[in-house]
C-alpha cells in the first residue's frame, strides 16, 4: 500500500485532470446535438471537418507531453523560474506551429474535404467550418501547451476551471451564434474560435504573472524551443503510431459490413470514453515521475511507479465489471437495431475482460513520458504496430456471422486491438519499466 503523502500526490493531480478530460468531449457532445437540429447535412458537415479537426490536434498533443516533463525536472530540482522559462519556450513552439499548420490547412482544406468523396452540400459545409476553424488552431495549440506547463508546475486545477469555463463558453456562444444570430454551421465554427482564443487568453494571463513575480523572460529562447521540439518529435511519432493503429481497426471494420462499422463505432466510442479515466492516472505520473527524477528521488520515483501500476490496474478492473454489468443494457441506449444489440452484448463483455491491461498500459506509459523516455516509446510504438498488423489480417477475413452480423470479426477485431496491440504495448512498456535506464535524474534529461 501507498503512504499517505503518496497517495495524496496523485490523486490531487489525477482527479482534476479526470475532469478536465471529461469536460471537453461533454462540450463538444453539446455542440454536436445544436448542430444535429439544422438538418442532417450540417451534422454530416459537422461531422466531417471534426474528423480533420481532432486528428491534426491528437497528432499535436505531444506539446503537452513534451512541455510537462521537461517543466516538472526542473520544478523538482528546485529552479521554478527555469520551469517557467521551459514552458514559455513550449508555448512560442506552439504558437509558431499553430499559424504554419493553420495557413497550411485554410489553404489546402478543398482538396481535405474533397478525399472524403461526401456530397455537394455535405462537403461546402465542411469547407465553410474548417476555413473558420483553422483560425483557432494556434489558439488551441497554446491550450494544450499551456496545459503541459501547469501540469509541469504541478497544478492541474487551473486547466480543470479554465476547461470548464472555456468550453461552457463555447456552448453559450454556439446558442447565440446558431440560433440567435441564424448562422447556422459558421456560427457554430465562430463561437469554438472565440472560445479557443479566450481559454488561450486566460492561460496567458496567469503564466505572464508567474514569469513577471520570477522575473523570467517571455521572450523564446531559441535553445529551450529547440529542446522542446526534439523532445516533442519523438512523442509525435509515437502518438503517430497511436493513430495509425486506431484508423487501421476503422479501415478493417468497414471491411466487414456497414453493420460490423456501426458496432465498432459503438464500441471504440464507449473505449474512448473509459480511457480518459485512465488517463487521468497517467497524467499524474507524467507529473510526478518528471518532478522527482528533477529531485533525483529514485525511491519515490520506483514507489510511485508500483503504485500507479497497481492503480491502473484496478482501476481498470473496476470499469471492466462496470462494463461487464452494463453490457445487456449499452446497446440498447446506443441502437435500436436489433441484431445489433445482440452482438454487441459478446463484443462489450470482451472489451470489458480487456480493461485492466490497457490501465496497466495508460499509466506506464505516462510514468517514460514523465521521464522523458520518448525516443523509447516512438522506436517502440512503430515495433507494437508491426506486431499488431498480422491479428487486423485474421480480423479482415474471419467469417461467423450471428442474425446477419460478423460477430466473429468483431471479436477477432476487439482481440486484436484490445488483447495483440494493447498486449505488445504492455510487453514493451513493462520490460522498459523494470530496468534502470529510463531513470534518468537532474534537472534535464
Amino acid at each position: 500500500m501507498p503512504d499517505a503523502s503518496l497517495a495524496k500526490r496523485i490523486l490531487a493531480l489525477a482527479i482534476p485532470s479526470l475532469g478536465a478530460l471529461i469536460a471537453e468531449p461533454l462540450f463538444l457532445l453539446t455542440d454536436t446535438a445544436m448542430v444535429g437540429h439544422l438538418g442532417a447535412s450540417a451534422l454530416a458537415s459537422l461531422g466531417l471537418a471534426s474528423t480533420v479537426l481532432t486528428t491534426v490536434i491528437g497528432l499535436l498533443i505531444f506539446l503537452a507531453y513534451a512541455t510537462t516533463p521537461i517543466v516538472a525536472r526542473r520544478l523538482g530540482a528546485g529552479n521554478r523560474p527555469g520551469a517557467l522559462s521551459a514552458g514559455i519556450d513550449g508555448l512560442w513552439l506552439a504558437l509558431g506551429l499553430g499559424v504554419i499548420l493553420g495557413a497550411l490547412g485554410y489553404a489546402l482544406t478543398p482538396l481535405v474535404v474533397g478525399w472524403f468523396g461526401a456530397e455537394g452540400d455535405v462537403s461546402l459545409g465542411a469547407v465553410s467550418y474548417l476555413s473558420i476553424s483553422w483560425w483557432g488552431l494556434p489558439g488551441m495549440l497554446l491550450v494544450i501547451a499551456a496545459t503541459g506547463l501547469m501540469r509541469g508546475l504541478q497544478d492541474t486545477r487551473t486547466p480543470l476551471w479554465i476547461a470548464l469555463a472555456g468550453f461552457s463558453a463555447n456552448a453559450a456562444l454556439n446558442a447565440v451564434l446558431i440560433y440567435g444570430l441564424g448562422l447556422g454551421l459558421i456560427g457554430s465554427a465562430l463561437g469554438t474560435v472565440f472560445a479557443q482564443w479566450a481559454m488561450a487568453a486566460v492561460f496567458l494571463a496567469i503564466i505572464i504573472r508567474e514569469a513577471r513575480a520570477h522575473q523570467v523572460s517571455l521572450a523564446p529562447g531559441l535553445i529551450g524551443i529547440r529542446a522542446a521540439a526534439r523532445s516533442g518529435s519523438w512523442l509525435f511519432v509515437r502518438t503517430l503510431s497511436l493513430r495509425v493503429a486506431l484508423i487501421s481497426t476503422v479501415v478493417v471494420a468497414t471491411g466487414l459490413g456497414t453493420r460490423e462499422l456501426a458496432a465498432w463505432h459503438i464500441v471504440f466510442t464507449i473505449f474512448s470514453l473509459l480511457a480518459l479515466a485512465l488517463d487521468a492516472l497517467a497524467i499524474a505520473a507524467q507529473a510526478l515521475v518528471g518532478h522527482d527524477l528533477g529531485s533525483g528521488d529514485v525511491q519515490t520515483v520506483r514507489q510511485t511507479t508500483s503504485t500507479l501500476m497497481a492503480w491502473g490496474f484496478m482501476g481498470g478492473g473496476m470499469l471492466a465489471t462496470l462494463t461487464g454489468l452494463l453490457s445487456p443494457v449499452l446497446p440498447f441506449v446506443m441502437t435500436s437495431d436489433g441484431p445489433l444489440r445482440e452482438v454487441l452484448v459478446v463484443v462489450l463483455i470482451l472489451l470489458a475482460l480487456t480493461l485492466p491491461l490497457s490501465g496497466f498500459v495508460f499509466v506506464l506509459d505516462g510514468v517514460l513520458i514523465g521521464a522523458g523516455d520518448g525516443k523509447y516509446l516512438a522506436l517502440t510504438g512503430v515495433l507494437n504496430v508491426v506486431m499488431f498488423a498480422p491479428f487486423l489480417w485474421l480480423a479482415s477475413i474471419t467469417q461467423w456471422e450471428v442474425s446477419g452480423v460478423n460477430l466473429g470479426g468483431l471479436l477477432m477485431l476487439e482481440t486484436a486491438f484490445g488483447v495483440s496491440y494493447i498486449g505488445a504495448r504492455a510487453l514493451t512498456l513493462g520490460l522498459r519499466a523494470r530496468g534502470e535506464r529510463w531513470m534518468v535524474t537532474g534537472e534535464s534529461r
